[in-house]
């Protein structure tokens, strides 16, 4: 079999050691091949534009009109390929609150597509949350973090189970940190009521994560800093954000920006199946959403549901609202992530030897205009090669 060898010529290449202009970069098969070099005639011409490394969404429900914790390996492949196509090469399944052995049932059929390659692992959001906080799940279906059943949902991934979100104050929530940090499963703090003390425990019986800051967590009173000062401040801990102008203020995205720097924040989705579709009704694990000007919330209730958010939209945000430089933004939605995820070796960045993954944007709107996985051009390929 022929390896082809592509090479894309007069780019903007935003690099681990900086941006470089008029820069030149070669793909042969699955691998980045050369960075550099002098321009050839068989070059596509990339004047215009800016090539960063595939976007890595550490947390994400679903997409174009299907969500993961359908549990449908057909539903789960619509979800992934609808935010390959907005520059998201590297996945991770989000699951909802269910019942333990539906949840069970559905990291089984994802944990497949793990093992195909589609997937990059699976993230278990709730039952173990708090129910004054619990936002689009369902409240009778919560459960306390007992580490039996924590690591119940752990081995029903077969090995593949990223990360767990759980509120560490409620009973077996300490206990479930340290266990899932001695499994090597991250331990992510969120849709908790825990109080500034509290988080402090749970970072140092292992959590690493703060599942989408802000968001289903006490704000920041004078008197009681809450989760929220415990977990920015703490440098062992990554932040998710969600950028899509909804779930925080761009002065909040900036604050967090301010305190934690580019290197502790995971840009996230929290998308829902709505994420690439329009209005309309869509099922979020056992609850139904109504999206409305691509806000998603719940019919009963009105919280809001997740995102429609697909990050090449939060990379042009992060830019052009909140006037983050390209090596920060980059740094955010794939270098970091790709780390937290032990995948730093082979995705996250543009550096020869790892992954082709490509995000190619235009220099001046940031509008994405075509993605490449592991060597494939996913999208826009006719734009450079007719």
């Amino acid at each position: 079999m022929t390896t082809v060898r592509t090479a894309l010529a007069g780019a903007r290449l935003v690099l681990p050691s900086g941006v470089v202009e008029d820069g030149r970069l070669v793909f042969s098969g699955a691998a980045i091949e050369e960075i550099g070099g002098e321009r050839t005639a068989g070059d596509l011409d990339l004047t215009g534009y800016t090539v960063v490394p595939g976007f890595v969404d550490l947390h994400v429900h679903g997409g174009g009109g299907a969500s993961y914790a359908a549990g449908i390996a057909e539903e789960a492949l619509t979800a992934a390929r609808t935010h390959l196509e907005h520059g998201t090469t590297t996945t991770v399944a989000s699951t909802v609150t269910g019942e333990i052995d539906e949840v069970c049932r559905q990291a089984a059929v994802l944990s497949e597509l793990v093992e195909d390659g589609v997937l990059a692992g699976v993230h278990f959001e709730g039952p173990f949350i708090s129910p004054g906080r619990c936002g689009a799940h369902r409240p009778d279906l919560l459960r306390e973090p007992d580490p039996a059943l924590v690591r119940k949902l752990v081995d029903a991934a077969r090995g593949t189970a990223k990360m767990v979100t759980l509120a560490p104050e409620l009973p077996g929530g300490l206990e479930s940190v340290r266990m899932l940090a001695d499994l090597g499963v991250i331990a992510a703090v969120g849709h908790t009521d825990s109080d500034y003390a509290k988080t402090l425990e749970a970072i140092e019986a292992g959590a690493s994560v703060a599942t989408h800051l802000f968001n289903a967590m006490p704000g920041i009173q004078h008197r009681a800093p809450g989760p929220i000062v415990a977990l920015l401040e703490d440098e062992r801990v990554t932040v998710e954000l969600i950028n899509d102008g909804t779930h925080l203020h761009p002065s909040v995205l900036d604050l967090a920006y301010g305190t934690a720097g580019a290197g502790r924040v995971a840009l996230i989705t929290d998308a829902m199946g709505a994420a690439g579709m329009g209005d309309g009704l869509y099922p979020l694990g056992p609850l139904q959403v109504r999206v409305t000007d691509g806000v998603a919330r719940l019919v009963e209730g009105g919280s809001i549901a997740g995102s429609t958010l697909t990050l090449d939209v939060a990379f042009r945000r992060s830019v052009t609202v909140n006037r983050l430089s390209l090596s920060q933004t980059v740094r955010s939605i794939s270098t970091v992530p790709a780390a937290l995820l032990g995948l730093a070796d082979s995705t996250g960045s543009l550096e020869v030897g790892k992954n082709a993954d490509l995000a190619v944007l235009d220099s001046e709107s940031y509008e994405l205009v075509a993605v490449v996985r592991r060597g494939e051009w996913i999208r826009g390929a006719e734009r450079f090669t007719r």
